[in-house]
């Protein structure tokens, strides 16, 4: 499965984004995917993800502001980020990994993830 992110881009405090992760083979139905970001300096971190059954899950800091959701019709994943902050300033990456028919799994380690794509700037400006 190849992916690829797009959607990031500049915006002032208080604004949104929608990052859309396009993937490309069949296996995408069957895998859980996540959202990753990394900020200047810090590890990189999952901040939602969401199963094949499209249980999601998000990092504390995004609860209430962000919204991942996905379209197999389409490969896609998206990430509503509404109520920007600064401090969601990073590289945004998607990531999938197969869940071997635990549809309702939800791996919450970036090392559980085995497939990544390239990444997609966020930048929020105060």
């Amino acid at each position: 499965v190849q992916l690829q992110a797009s959607g990031g881009g500049t915006v002032q405090t208080g604004g949104s984004l929608r990052l859309s992760c396009a993937a490309s083979g069949s296996s995408f139905v069957f895998s859980a995917v996540a959202w990753s970001r990394q900020a200047p300096g810090k590890q990189r971190e999952l901040v939602a993800a969401i199963a094949v059954n499209n249980i999601m899950k998000y990092a504390d800091s995004v609860k209430g502001r962000f919204t991942i959701s996905r379209d197999n019709n389409k490969n896609t994943v998206y990430l509503q980020m509404n109520s920007l902050e600064p401090e969601d300033t990073a590289v945004y990456y998607c990531a999938t990994v197969p869940t071997n028919r635990r549809w309702g799994y939800i791996p919450w380690s970036r090392d559980e993830y085995d497939n990544w794509g390239y990444g997609t700037q966020v930048t929020v400006s105060s």
